[in-house]
């Protein structure tokens, strides 16, 4: 009797009865409906998290294919620290040409990183990320089979520009298929792929040291060439960008590339929705990219100060002197043969390397600027130690082991700090903040600051020490380190779990207009909604 009644209860819109016996209808179908198991929704609820975890892989493979190309940027940085040691004695160069082989890497880059934006409006972020590891490679190869100084510049030159399409274009890319939830991790990946190759190098001096002065760098530089072939197959595997597509008006396959790195149809065709309204309002506004770059909006200027800076700091703070001169600054504090030199710089990239992990596993946890704060106070410190060190030393006043030990672990630090915090993050940044319309030429602009900062520091590095000795350079270091703590406090918007199109709101972009006046005092973001100053 309960059971009729619990049947003629059922809404009207719900589950119609299954046929009884003989197409009977069958009186006891709630009771059956609760002996068959989970109602369907929590059947529905199993299928997205199965495509939840499936998307997610998909992403995270896209993502390490991407960042192949950090690798070289990486190895590169790493191994010519040791190399040079071999050509300056193969090659018989000056300390003025040691500086410009090493630095000019970073000069040479930007040209690549201007390049980039462009190159991958008109052709794509995938065939941008192949172009970068044919470039990058054929400079290796030139490099390897170099007889003299000025060939070894031309492949180092060629080289460059193959690194700078490659830096530009997979913070880019990675942040363009990246789900809102996991953006930072995957976005990070160039990053922790960089400091890979930057281990790789230095192992990679370890390994060779033994070999002849004229064979030991070129051997050295032709292992590099490994990493650009296999992105041939990276290009098999990889989707073109679902926001270029857009761009391209082929709608139907950033939707199909869109369902791959989503949950499901309903949030693949919202996030169409947002693509799509925001390459029509790019293509409404009427205004050049590259002229509302140089004229910007303040919504805009707010994005540049943000995007430029980051990236500015994250290079002029001296990591590079410390990568690509870390020999000469274990010589200087005392360390003496040359496999002690090269096993030190192998410490160096080990903790590089460990603790961008770390980074990954944070980033979307507790977002950008808790590490931000970690990584800039830390490196601060890091540098203090470090430059008092060098100077103790130097004026004798500590005894020389202990003196060693020290300035080892603050270069350790410093590199960690770095690695956890403003290295990963400024790439994740300033891939993130800007809109559609502008966001590839904007983060190869940064790209490009990133670059010139990095060649200023690597191509002076060395008169600079001359100049005010090795302390007083890394004192200078850790003044400016002091001013990106201030820089990260005031211009830095926190933007995890935001979609790219809603980080525009945080700097007053979006409908209507400017959105929300910021004047030039303190900001807080920690609402991730709305900018507001702080009173």
């Amino acid at each position: 009797m309960g059971l009729r009644g619990a049947e003629s209860a059922a809404p009207s819109g719900g589950m119609p009865s299954l046929p009884g016996f003989f197409g009977r209808q069958n009186k006891y179908l709630r009771m059956d409906d609760v002996a068959l198991g989970p109602p369907p929704e929590h059947e529905e609820e199993g299928v997205r998290a199965g495509r939840r975890r499936s998307s997610t892989r998909y992403v995270f493979a896209c993502s390490v294919f991407a960042s192949l190309n950090s690798v070289l940027l990486g190895y590169d940085v790493g191994v010519m620290s040791g190399c040079i040691l071999f050509i300056q004695r193969d090659l018989h160069i000056t300390e003025v040409q040691q500086e410009v082989l090493v630095g000019c890497l970073s000069f040479v880059s930007l040209l690549g990183s201007l390049a980039g934006g462009r190159t991958a409006d008109a052709l794509g972020r995938k065939r941008t990320i192949g172009l970068a590891a044919a470039v990058f490679q054929a400079g290796a190869l030139v490099m390897t089979l170099a007889p003299s100084f000025r060939v070894l510049m031309a492949g180092r030159l060629l080289a460059g520009i193959g690194i700078g399409f490659g830096v530009m274009i997979a913070p880019v890319y990675i942040a363009e298929i990246s789900p809102a939830a996991s953006r930072g991790s995957f976005t990070s990946f160039p990053e922790i792929f960089i400091n890979l190759g930057i281990l790789l190098g230095y192992v990679s001096n370890y390994v060779f040291s033994g070999l002849p002065d004229h064979l030991g760098w070129r051997v050295m530089l032709a292992v590099g060439i490994v990493p650009s072939v296999s992105i041939v197959f990276a290009l098999l595997v990889i989707p073109e960008s679902p926001r270029w597509l857009v761009v391209q008006n082929k709608a139907a396959e950033a939707r199909a590339v869109l369902l791959r790195v989503t949950d499901g149809e309903e949030e693949a065709d919202e996030r169409l929705a947002e693509i799509e309204a925001a390459a029509a309002s790019a293509a409404n506004s009427g205004e050049t990219v590259w002229r509302e770059l140089s004229r910007p909006s303040p919504t805009i200027r707010r994005m540049l100060v943000t995007g430029l800076g980051i990236q500015c700091f994250q290079q002029i703070t001296g990591i590079d002197a410390l990568v690509y001169y870390s020999p000469t600054i274990f010589r200087d504090a005392g360390v003496t043969t040359e496999s002690q030199l090269l096993l030190a710089t192998v410490a160096v990239g080990f903790f590089k390397t460990a603790f961008i992990a770390l980074a990954i596993v944070l980033i979307d946890r507790v977002g950008r600027k808790p590490l931000l704060y970690v990584s800039t106070v830390g490196m601060t410190v890091c540098l203090v130690i470090l430059a008092s060190t060098l100077w103790l030393l130097a004026h004798g006043a500590v005894p020389k082991a202990l003196g060693v030990a020290v300035a080892v672990v603050a270069v350790c630090g410093d590199v960690a700090f770095f690695s956890v915090g403003i290295g990963p993050v400024c790439w994740v940044t300033s891939s993130e903040i800007f809109p559609l319309r502008l966001r590839s030429q904007a983060a190869a602009l940064g790209a490009a600051v990133n670059r010139v900062t990095s060649g200023t520091v690597a191509m002076s590095f060395l008169s600079v020490s001359r100049a005010m000795t090795v302390a007083g350079a890394f004192s200078a270091f850790a003044a400016i380190s002091a001013l990106s703590v201030v820089f990260v406090h005031r211009f830095v918007p926190e933007t995890k779990g935001k979609t790219l199109e809603e980080i525009e709101l945080l700097f007053g972009g979006g409908e209507g207009g400017e959105g929300v006046t910021v004047s030039p005092g303190e900001v807080e973001l920690g609402d991730a909604e709305h900018l507001v100053r702080k009173g």
